[in-house]
């Protein structure tokens, strides 16, 4: 077997690749922000070329390329702190490390499936961090700092939402059919990706659509300590704020909706702005398919509803497909389309009289 181990850190990834005996295959190889294609076609060639299988190997800091990566057929891997030495304090471990708790660690590394993304293994400890988090969650809610859906509202309003972009070409394919219906979307950026995009965030920004937070490397937020949280939303609303002013900033949605009692108490002691959750979860992350992509969405959807899509973590191609018939089927009930901004005030999901 082939171990590849791939980084993050402020500019972009490093893939390192062992062989069994944890000996450098070759050297390791750098690709900038913007480059995920070239990543994954840089490991579809080794694992092609090569007579042994490739494994890779990321860690739970970057939920940015595992869902894009076994589409591309690549089998993943997710290191978890306890099997790795200790972080920077802005960045994944080097990927020497991380090729190298392939080699010696495997066993205790959870393979990931694109049903369940980059929390393959760890569903159980998610769950219940959620309902410890339920107190924290209520009263951030209650003072104006969280949000999953409108206030009680009959209003037929909905505001639609895109995770883990901007991710060419689906992001243009998506703005492409915003565009051709005149809705507006709210989208939650990922850092990294957002540093290197900017004329997709440039177009988001001229057509109406809202740039929101969605931390720099997509990480499981209960593995973060809070300098390191921190960190992730302030480089992350810099990067959007160099776009779009402030409206690159003050919505925040946690990667995965994961929070912990601890994560809300320092989000209620920073200036973090509002935390945006979701009452409408279309999977397609999982690949469903487009028809099924749009049935979640029309089947679930409320007055006042935030829906989840993803333009972004890997091919998102079905979603591109699905958005014409969410967008006729809501239109046919008499919908209205609206920023989350609309749901954050006094007023939320109200018409203005």
């Amino acid at each position: 077997m082939l171990f590849a181990g791939i980084a993050w850190d402020g500019r972009g990834f490093d893939v390192a690749l062992l062989d069994e005996q944890g000996a450098p295959v070759a050297e390791a190889v750098r690709f900038p922000a913007g480059q995920v294609g070239a990543l994954t076609d840089h490991l579809l060639a080794l694992d092609w070329s090569s007579d042994q299988p490739l494994i890779c190997i990321v860690e739970s800091t970057n939920g940015m390329l595992d869902g894009g990566l076994m589409s591309a057929g690549l089998r993943v891997h997710r290191a978890d702190p306890w099997v790795l030495p200790a972080r920077p304090a802005f960045g994944s471990v080097d990927a020497g490390s991380l090729a190298r708790a392939g080699v010696t660690r495997l066993p205790e590394l959870s393979r990931l499936v694109i049903e369940s993304g980059t929390l393959t293994g760890r569903g159980d400890e998610h769950a219940r961090w959620l309902g410890e988090s339920e107190p924290g969650t209520a009263a951030l809610t209650e003072a104006g700092r969280c949000l999953e859906r409108a206030r009680a509202t009959d209003d037929k309003v909905i505001a639609l939402t895109f995770d883990d972009g901007p991710n060419p070409p689906y992001t243009g394919r998506i703005l492409d059919v915003l565009d051709r219906y005149g809705v507006p979307a709210t989208f939650f950026c990922v850092g990294l990706h957002a540093s290197a995009h900017t004329e997709e965030l440039a177009r988001m920004t001229e057509a109406g659509h809202r740039l929101a937070n969605h931390t720099w490397s997509h990480p499981f937020l209960p593995d973060l300590s809070a300098a390191e949280l921190a960190v992730q939303l302030e480089r992350t609303d810099e990067a959007l704020a160099a776009v779009a002013g402030e409206l690159g900033s003050r919505l925040f949605r946690p990667p995965y909706g994961s929070r912990s009692p601890e994560i809300l108490s320092w989000l209620g002691e920073g200036n973090h702005g509002t935390m945006v959750l979701w009452d409408v979860d279309a999977n397609d992350w999982a690949l469903p398919g487009a028809d099924a992509i749009a049935r979640a969405v029309l089947d679930q959807a409320r007055p006042g509803s935030i829906a989840l899509m993803h333009d972004g973590g890997g091919d998102r191609s079905q979603t591109a497909e699905a958005l014409p018939a969410i967008i006729e089927g809501l239109l046919d009930q008499d919908y209205r389309f609206v920023l989350v901004d609309e749901f954050t005030g006094p007023q939320a999901g109200r018409r203005p009289q």
